[in-house]
């Protein structure tokens, strides 16, 4: 019979197999990006001291005490070399809270530092934060904007259900200590606000998702664009929708800005999500579009369709057929990593690098928005290549 020591050694042999597994790419490639065998995170990531009381007397069996329910749209950045995650942690409990992780290659063998992020409350305290994206900022500060999610006490008595979202803001210079400032006012809920990393105008910019309530995008147009004088206490006055929701497209229940955008020589690569209506409930999936760096709210590629959409297992887990991004990190060789989560329970990444995201970018033909037009632009792309093949 094992004794509770043998029990623990196992416990932490089988985690270091897991945590330590080499993360090999996929083989088969669009040529766009590269996917890799394995998720990066899962909650068996999470330390075993975060899940286990390891002490004899107080946990004679061994049992789990806090239990971790998945790990999710992580904010990413690189920082004194090394590649890390801000993740969403999710107990058992439903409650998130921020966790850092960190891999000295971006691929594989991340682990979490030993505690999670403690962040201050606002005025008003949340019930649940999540899905922070991550913006080293040229004011010298990296700032970190989340999603503080409140029950919705204007609901009816009994409506345990309801709820208001509030983009939350705070600012650190080392991912340890985190100074929480005011929540971003604004005249609708706001749940993807991702900070631009330099002054535009000499004001800071935000790309926003203004919706008229906490699920449903109702009459918000799509990913917004505004100007604050102050990220200490901000506040959008206008707001200008640069990416908009289209019928029966990818996005066209609604769309959001991913992480913070990536500066190339020929404009600003961009990553978000786009949400459609399908038999099967709400499909998430992820899109590009570049803008100009004269003038970055000026839309300059459109590639039509998906970049990326849920596959095998990413299909399955706690809110199904959803892939979900909010962070991603270029190496100073141009080389890309995109983290990624998978229904609400994994984390993943894909690479590619700045010059395949630009030409994918610039190359890819843009959404007609009728059969008819993809037929068109299909044939002119077929008559193409049937030249050169009779040649």
């Amino acid at each position: 019979m094992k004794t509770f020591n043998d029990k623990l050694q196992t416990l932490f042999a089988n985690y270091d197999k897991l945590i330590t597994r080499e993360n090999k790419p996929v083989e088969e490639t669009n040529g766009i990006f590269t996917r890799y065998q394995h998720p990066i995170l899962t909650a068996a990531h999470t330390p075993v001291f975060w899940r286990y009381d390891l002490n004899e007397e107080t946990n004679p069996f061994l049992m789990e005490r806090i239990g971790m329910n998945a790990t999710l749209n992580s904010g990413a950045i690189k920082w004194n070399g090394k590649y890390l995650l801000v993740v969403r942690v999710e107990g058992t409990d439903r409650k998130s809270f921020f966790a850092v992780a960190e891999s000295p290659n971006g691929i594989d063998n991340f682990r979490f530092w030993d505690y999670p992020v403690t962040m201050p409350e606002d005025l008003i305290p949340a019930t649940n934060v999540y899905d922070m994206r991550l913006t080293a900022h040229e004011d010298g500060w990296i700032y970190g904007i989340f999603c503080a999610e409140r029950h919705d006490d204007s609901s009816p008595a009994g409506d345990l259900s309801s709820a208001t979202a509030t983009a939350a803001i705070a600012r650190t210079k080392d991912l340890k200590t985190w100074e929480r400032l005011p929540d971003l006012k604004t005249k609708s809920q706001q749940r993807n606000v991702v900070l631009h990393p330099e002054f535009v105008n000499g004001k800071y910019a935000l790309y926003t998702r203004p919706q008229d309530g906490f699920i449903d995008a109702g009459s918000g147009g799509g990913i917004g664009w505004a100007l604050v004088d102050d990220m200490t206490h901000a506040e959008v006055k206008e707001e200008k929708i640069i990416d908009q929701r289209y019928y029966h497209t990818i996005k066209e229940v609604k769309n959001g800005e991913g992480p913070h955008p990536i500066k190339t020589a020929k404009g600003w690569l961009h990553l978000a999500h786009g949400v459609r209506g399908c038999a099967a409930g709400l499909r998430y999936v992820l899109y590009m579009y570049m803008t100009s760096l004269e003038d970055p709210t000026k839309v300059i590629a459109s590639p039509a369709g998906f970049f990326m959409a849920p596959e095998g297992e990413e299909r399955i887990g706690d809110v199904s057929n959803v892939l979900f991004a909010n962070g991603w990190i270029a190496d100073e060789d141009g080389k890309v990593f995109i983290y990624y989560a998978s229904s609400d329970t994994r984390m993943h990444v894909a690479t590619s690098t700045i010059d395949r995201l630009v030409d994918y970018c610039m190359s890819t033909p843009s959404d007609g928005l009728s059969s008819s037009a993809s037929v068109e632009t299909l044939k002119m792309l077929i008559e193409k290549n049937l030249k050169l093949m009779r040649k």
